[in-house]
């Protein structure tokens, strides 16, 4: 089967990981891609987080992010550059974080050349906005994303998701953005600029729309007078076990209690407070003893075992190293070397029609195709734009149904009802979607409760929403209508459950042979964990985000959250590319987009840098080795158990030089060692204990502003529930918008972490309540009449209440 992006031109000017990891997704799909570096190349290209300068050798990881581009040395306007971007479909400037290589594209200049071009700009903060030419890091983002605020033991130190997510999600999140664009663009001729940035994607993948869950909590959508959530980890997660840890997820209460099963203490099954996750943080100690007295005895493997029989989210705590051998990814080949065979790296997350993806090319050297760069492929020709570009969105009369639960299976349907695809999303008054239901913990503010769980408020916004029982033959006859009223079905369960419903690809292709089928299982169609539950908790303990997660002398923790996301994004890239070989095949596809492989990919630093270098990565709390000092330091406004925390990231040398000035040039910190990144690492614990006297004698606001005022990436760790109203950049940018809901009023919550310069906002209707659009679907598509529409409800194939209640 051709590639379904084979004829789309890009250009990229990008360094570091975002940008290049974008364009990868795109190589992937079928695109292709030229680099464009300047003479000194991408700073990736002899860098290893774990070797540090490799003094000319290609970096491994330069090598997995580039594979199958070209390479040109130059600039936007020098010529050989300007006749490669009058053949281009897309163009990426994205200069990374640490990164000060590369200057802002003329982005107006192109768009008036090339109409029917589209521009992605992935950027620290955004091009708008009083924060838009802020120097930043990984680091200083998670915190002022509120991501590091979310993340620690209670009283203790809180902590960075370790490998550089934010970096990874924003390339995801910028391939989605890309790609309806692209194909808009090719439909009608009329471009885009797309402004995304890495801040607004941290506090999409890390808070788990903290600030929008706590005005829930208070039962307002009012800012409303404190926090109700603080740091904190999750309980049973990873813990440790005869020989190391396994780590678990009890999203549901059914899982929880399964787990005390499991434990032996079923006794505890009536506990209330235990049940619920703040009471087992409450109780924390005393529950840890509880979980203590049993997991320790039992090998991973013997509790792996058990857990996945009682269908407990389970999974071992993978490294670099150990990832590789986890028979699932082994029986599914996951991974295989690069194409010269120096490492070994995941394939790209999904397969279409079953087939693996074609292996990568090679890694350009810099300059390579300075004198021969072109583009080889044809491409349709360009049609000329005419109409008002505001007058659509990229996937206007495309219709998904929608079979997906919880968060990553809807936030990939949500990006596709966002980009104005009619989504219909079925679910079961009888059960609900789990997501739905965890609005129990607003039941005292909310009598439809159902309706007041944020993510499901988030990803189902812009959707309609019918019910139907499966279990009843006539339920399973209106979804194979709706089968063949769609352009596209999308699920994410277990495989099981289709199958059982007679509801798989054959059946559907029988139905209807021009639908694409989109399955999102949480391991894959096929190897020995086919069958297992996955979460995002899961798949951030298997791939290794949890094992670079946490403080050097405690555990593994879980990064708590970005996998769904990046599940959902990593599954709308694959539909795109399926979409694009529909209309290229005449014909449906099948989709497999599979939740673990999206970590894997995003996770790929590791396994690369192990299977290159010999060098196992370890979790460093707050460090970095693209920064040093890095590090949190309490302020003199705050106080014990409840600092005041002082992010601080000082990733250049000018930038130690200008933190050096601001305390004052004291004389420890004029040792020679100082003078470079590598012996300021090795010299870290001592600058921290200086950095640490200095910031106790002085309020954080005023720090903060002094050191930005010098260039230096400083920032306060933000309340997590407190953003809207304390970031000026959200509120410059828009990014929390306010749909009204019946049941929670005008409930802000964040958008997208991207803009399209034609869209004024991404949250056009609220989530739909239970059942709301029956009627609408049930009617108005398939053509029932009122009296077969109550005589469903009669017959309990319908609602608009969960059952039981």
């Amino acid at each position: 089967m051709q590639q379904g992006l084979t004829g789309i031109h890009v250009l990229e000017f990008s360094d570091q990981i975002a940008g290049p990891y974008c364009s990868k997704l795109l190589v992937d799909g079928g695109a292709e891609v030229i680099k464009v570096e300047s003479p000194d190349g991408d700073s990736l290209r002899h860098w290893s987080a774990s070797c540090g300068d490799l003094h000319g050798e290609a970096s491994a990881l330069f090598t997995f992010l580039n594979a199958g581009k070209q390479s040109v040395v130059g600039t936007a306007t020098d010529p050989h550059v300007e006749a490669l971007l009058a053949d281009a479909d897309l163009v990426i400037e994205a200069h990374g974080l640490e990164s000060d290589s590369g200057a802002r594209l003329d982005v107006a200049r192109l768009r008036a050349a090339h109409p029917s071009l589209v521009v992605l700009s992935i950027t620290p903060y955004g091009l708008t906005g009083p924060w838009a030419d802020r120097q930043a890091t990984e680091f200083t983002i998670q915190a002022e994303s509120g991501s590091i605020g979310v993340r620690g033991l209670m009283g203790e130190q809180p902590f960075q998701a370790g490998g550089r997510i934010s970096e990874w999600a924003a390339g995801t999140y910028g391939a989605v953005a890309a790609l309806p664009a692209l194909l808009h663009a090719r439909a009608t001729g009329r471009g885009e600029h797309i402004d995304c940035s890495i801040l607004e994607t941290a506090n999409m993948i890390f808070t788990n729309y903290s600030e929008s869950m706590n005005r829930l909590m208070h039962g307002s959508p009012e800012d409303p007078p404190d926090s109700f959530m603080s740091q904190s980890v999750e309980t049973p997660s990873i813990e440790p076990t005869a020989d190391g840890y396994v780590g678990f997820c009890t999203n549901t209460r059914q899982q929880f209690s399964d787990f005390l099963l499991m434990i032996e203490r079923p006794d505890l099954r009536e506990d209330e407070q235990l049940a619920q996750f703040a009471g087992r943080m409450l109780r924390f100690a005393e529950w840890n003893e509880i979980m203590g007295a049993w997991l320790p005895k039992k090998t991973t493997s013997e509790i792996i075992e058990r857990a996945s029989l009682l269908r407990i989210p389970v999974a071992p705590i993978c490294n670099g190293e150990t990832v590789q051998k986890h028979e699932q990814l082994v029986a599914r080949g996951v991974y295989g070397p690069d194409a010269a065979g120096r490492f070994v790296r995941p394939r790209r997350p999904y397969r279409i029609d079953d087939v693996d993806p074609p292996s990568p090319g090679l890694a350009p050297e810099l300059g390579a195709h300075t004198q021969s760069a072109a583009f080889s492929s044809e491409r349709p020709a360009r049609v000329t734009g005419s109409a008002d570009p505001r007058d659509e969105l990229p996937l206007s009369g495309l219709r998904v149904l929608d079979l997906t639960a919880w968060w990553a299976g809807p936030a990939a349907t949500h990006i596709l009802a966002t980009f104005g695809a009619e989504v219909i999303r079925v679910e079961s008054a009888a059960r609900p979607d789990g997501l739905r239901m965890v609005g129990g913990m607003m039941a005292a503010h909310y009598d439809e409760w159902w309706e007041a769980s944020t993510h499901f408020l988030h990803a189902n916004s812009n959707k309609l929403d019918v019910t139907l029982d499966l279990t009843k033959p006539k339920g399973r006859e209106l979804i194979e209508k709706l089968v063949v009223e769609c352009d596209a079905i999308i699920e994410n369960f277990t495989p099981r459950v289709l199958d059982n419903f007679g509801l798989g690809w054959d059946r559907v292709r029988q139905l209807n042979p021009n639908a694409l089928m989109m399955r999102m299982p949480a391991f894959g169609l096929s190897g020995p964990w086919r069958g297992n539950t996955g979460f995002a908790q899961t798949m951030e303990q298997l791939s290794g985000m949890a094992w670079m997660t946490g403080h050097v002398d405690d555990q593994p923790r879980i990064p708590r959250g970005p996998c769904d996301p990046l599940a959902g994004m990593h599954a709308a890239v694959a539909f795109f590319v399926a979409l694009a070989s529909r209309a290229a095949s005449g014909h449906g596809h099948h989709v497999e987009s599979t939740m673990v492989e999206s970590a894997l990919n995003v996770a790929a630093e590791q396994v690369i840098e192990w299977s290159a270098y010999g060098n196992l990565m370890q979790r460093d709390g707050n460090r970095s080795p693209l920064a040093a000092p890095q590090g949190l330091y309490p302020c003199a406004d705050g106080e014990p158990g409840a600092e005041k925390w002082l992010a601080l990231s000082v990733a250049t040398d000018a930038q130690w030089r200008a933190l050096r000035s601001a305390l004052g040039e004291p004389s420890w910190a004029k040792d020679p060692i100082f003078e470079t990144r590598a012996g300021r690492r090795k010299a870290h614990d001592g600058i921290d204990e200086r950095l640490g006297e200095w910031t106790r004698k002085r309020e954080r606001a005023g720090i903060v502003a002094e050191l930005r005022g010098l260039g230096i990436p400083a920032s306060e760790v933000a309340d997590q529930c407190r953003l809207l109203e304390t970031n000026p950049q959200f509120q410059a940018r828009g990014y929390f918008e306010t749909p009204e809901h019946p049941v929670v009023g005008p409930m802000p919550l964040p958008s997208l972490p991207f803009r399209y310069a034609s869209v004024d906002r991404w949250l056009r209707t609220a989530a739909p309540t239970l059942g709301q659009h029956n009627e609408a679907v049930l009617c108005g598509i398939l053509g029932l009449s009122l009296d077969e529409l109550h005589g469903l409800e009669d017959d309990g194939v319908i609602g608009t209440r969960p059952g039981g209640l």
